[in-house]
């Protein structure tokens, strides 16, 4: 059999990949997160249903990973990075995540993430002439074993 590699992709073969992967992830988790995934779409919206923004994510196992937070120029520095970010974290709770995770390029928005209780956990410096941090918030007490 010889196999080849495209990069035409369509929704249903995108989901086929995630979908085989969690399930073989899922052997390895114990039986309460073997089902634990939920996409989360938080989106920020006008009276008239103008976007302005949003937070993507998913609950993945014990977490809860933010992909893509973003707040449209005009409305930033508002509070609505800090609403929608602890809309998150609300959803991260009532789902029983301990902790949340995420990324940001050093022109991003470090500090405010640091401002937010989120803690540097790592870097990648020279991505694309920036550093790379990534960032993790406990949402509850650390289990000492």
């Amino acid at each position: 059999m010889e196999l080849s590699i495209t990069n035409e992709v369509n929704p249903d073969e995108k989901s086929y990949v995630v979908n085989q992967l969690i399930r073989f992830n899922s052997k390895h988790f114990p039986d309460e997160w073997k089902e634990k995934y939920e996409a989360i779409h938080l989106l920020l919206k006008d009276k008239e249903q103008k976007l302005y923004g949003g937070l993507t994510g998913a609950v993945c196992l014990n977490w809860l990973e933010v992909k893509y937070l973003f707040v449209d120029d005009a409305v930033r520095k508002k509070g609505y990075g800090k609403k929608l970010l602890a809309a998150a974290e609300q959803i991260a709770r009532d789902r029983k995540c301990e902790f949340m995770k995420l990324d940001t390029l050093s022109f991003q928005a470090l500090d405010f993430y640091l401002q937010q209780g989120y803690e540097v956990y790592g870097t990648l410096p020279n991505a694309g002439g920036h550093t790379h941090y990534y960032l993790k918030k406990d949402l509850v007490p650390v289990k000492l074993t």
